[in-house]
């Protein structure tokens, strides 16, 4: 069901690029995917499982990276392919892969990336172990997911929109915008509020499944210590204490705030530790 939808709607749309400047030039416009580029080094072997039309990793192999994007939907990957060739990006391969069952050799990869995927799977913390095997040891495994409390407002808004037939869009910031163009906004619109499948989450649980795979919890976006928000120049690659119980579910309360433009999403990244001898 989750593959047709985004067969029919591939997510996000590559109508705003046109090169590799104009790619570049938007993904750096975001904090996350800048801290991603200026600390992922150059070399690293990165795999993306859901890459969707394969933005995320279109942008990293720029850096001289071998990145591999892998999703379910050959629709979406074929846009991805096909912005890869037109602008000689050669270091960037393309494979269709179910995530519960990976396609490449365990413990081949320097970081494992799956953001806005596995909230949308049957059985999204067996997704995570199936892909945490592929992290070599010392490597690193980020995740994005919806957030439980990050989500109401989008979950509020999705009833409206139900009532209303679709016609009161402008209640999401993104929706509004004046530079938001047409498939652009359509494909934002099906992907959080026709989605025929999405679970959500906290930092918390999400810390644990990290602990039940043997992984260190590294960090996450949103930070959980309370007055103490991540800077852009901050590593991401660098353990970070989480706060302590109550800190920590405060902190994910802001997430109601936060969720209003972003869509309720969180990321946590975590290690593989290195064997002993």
């Amino acid at each position: 069901m989750v593959k047709e939808f985004y067969e029919e709607t591939p997510f996000p749309s590559y109508e705003a690029f046109d090169s590799i400047d104009s790619l570049a030039r938007k993904a750096r416009e975001g904090v996350f995917a800048r801290m991603l580029d200026e600390q992922v080094p150059p070399g690293a072997r990165v795999i993306e499982c859901g890459t969707g039309t394969g933005q995320l990793s279109n942008f990293l192999s720029i850096a001289n990276r071998e990145v591999f994007g892998t999703d379910i939907c050959v629709n979406s990957l074929r846009l991805g392919q096909e912005f890869a060739r037109r602008n000689d990006l050669h270091r960037v391969h393309f494979v269709q892969q179910n995530l519960f069952r990976p396609a490449f050799k365990p413990e081949t990869f320097d970081l494992v990336i799956s953001t806005g995927v596995l909230h949308h799977t049957s059985d999204p913390f067996l997704g995570f172990q199936s892909i945490s095997r592929l992290v070599r040891p010392g490597g690193f495994l980020l995740v994005g997911l919806y957030h439980r409390y990050g989500r109401l407002i989008t979950d509020a808004r999705r009833v409206f929109f139900r009532l209303s037939g679709d016609r009161l869009k402008s209640l999401d910031p993104n929706l509004r915008a004046e530079t938001t163009r047409v498939d652009r906004e359509r494909a934002w619109f099906a992907d959080q509020y026709k989605h025929p499948h999405e679970s959500k989450h906290t930092i918390a649980k999400t810390i644990g499944w990290y602990e039940k795979i043997g992984f260190e919890f590294v960090c996450s976006v949103p930070n959980t210590r309370l007055f103490q928000p991540m800077r852009a120049h901050e590593n991401l690659f660098q353990k970070v204490e989480p706060g302590h119980g109550l800190e920590r579910f405060l902190s994910e309360l802001g997430m109601i705030r936060q969720g209003s433009r972003e869509g309720g999403f969180f990321i946590c990244i975590g290690k593989r530790p290195v064997r002993a001898g």
